[in-house]
């Protein structure tokens, strides 16, 4: 049977087509994320570290760690910083140090750029994934060696150097191609866990078929395990956490081990707080006096302020529990008196010594 190990210094994670879905949180990526981006430029960290924690607290078994900042001032004062090569590689090894003082939750060293990926897998304790190579040459020559070197798992990506096929087929000779490739450095197969790329289904209505046949090809096939970015099958939809609640069950039912997920639900801030106290009162509405924040957010169904496990993690707990991967429903059952619990049953569990 198929079992990928992630290790922190305390912690193991098993992936497996027998184990609980693997949740490996998507937070601690700069991309796209302005503030974060600027607290970085600054060497402030203590966004990472709560965004580390609160997605451990929501499910999260794994934690993505992604370096790809931009640092825009500094360029201005130092033309080197318009180069990722030189800025990932420090970053990189400061964000896993950072994270690791906070959580022994395993970890995702991600990047694109070599010395990013050494100087995480460097700095990470025990034995974290890597993400990732694909089937481009250049990247399998550049990666395979470091993930021989230093005893870890690796995601592998569907595309080559021809780009990213709309043909599934294309996409599976991809992933045997990386498999293959990945004996020839003593990469056994349970080591690869393979993205068969989520296309959105707006953009392509066959997208979640074509997933749904890819992971069972892989399951079947290749033997391997799977990941993907979850929230790519919703892109650009109305709705998206109604689609990715039944995605991720339907995926998991085909075979998929794993995804790259947001697990938290982002709390209501005071600005969109006070919007949605107008227009209650705007409707005749009457909040009583004295009626907390968070009261108003559970009355009224706007959500929390306060962060917590979002509904993507409701369903893959209820899919685990109904794929007997729950023992007794135990998880389920601590998940819904706290959500914020972190009950057993999730692919975690401290490491046997001894």
């Amino acid at each position: 049977m198929t079992r990928t190990i992630i290790e922190s210094k305390t912690k193991t994670v098993v992936m497996g087509f027998d184990e609980p879905f693997c949740v490996i949180g998507e937070r601690i990526n700069p991309t796209g994320r302005k503030i974060l981006n600027e607290e970085l430029e600054r060497g402030d960290f203590s966004r990472v570290q709560a965004d580390a924690l609160a997605q451990v607290a929501a499910g999260a078994g794994v934690l993505d760690i992604n370096s790809g900042a931009v640092f825009s001032n500094k360029m201005a004062e130092d033309p080197r910083y318009a180069d990722n090569n030189f800025v990932e590689p420090t970053l990189m090894k400061e964000l896993v140090e950072k994270v690791q003082e906070v959580t022994d939750c395993p970890l995702c060293i991600d990047s694109s750029v070599p010395g990013a990926l050494e100087n995480g897998l460097a700095a990470a304790e025990g034995r974290p994934l890597l993400n990732s190579v694909t089937g481009e040459e250049e990247r399998l020559e550049m990666v395979l060696p470091l993930v021989a070197k230093y005893n870890v798992p690796v995601v592998a990506i569907s595309n080559d150097d021809t780009g990213i096929s709309e043909d599934p087929d294309v996409r599976f000779a991809v992933a045997k191609k990386i498999v293959e490739r990945a004996a020839d450095f003593g990469i056994p197969a349970h080591d690869i866990v393979v993205d068969p790329l989520v296309m959105p289904v707006g953009a392509m209505g066959t997208a979640g078929l074509q997933v749904f046949t890819l992971v069972r090809r892989l399951r079947e096939e290749l033997g391997v395990n799977t990941t993907c970015g979850a929230s790519n099958i919703s892109f650009g939809l109305p709705n998206r956490h109604g689609i990715n609640n039944a995605f991720l069950p339907m995926a998991m039912g085909a075979g998929m081990t794993s995804a790259i997920m947001n697990p938290v639900a982002i709390p209501l801030g005071p600005k969109k707080l006070a919007e949605a106290k107008a227009k209650i009162e705007a409707a005749g509405i009457i909040i009583p006096e004295g009626m907390d924040d968070e009261t108003i957010c559970q009355v009224f169904n706007l959500g929390s302020t306060k962060s917590r496990a979002g509904k993507e993690m409701e369903a893959i707990r209820a899919a685990n529990f109904l794929s007997n991967q729950d023992e007794g429903g135990a998880a389920w059952i601590a998940f819904n008196k706290d959500p914020n619990a972190e009950p057993g049953g999730r692919g975690g569990r401290r490491r046997r010594r001894g």
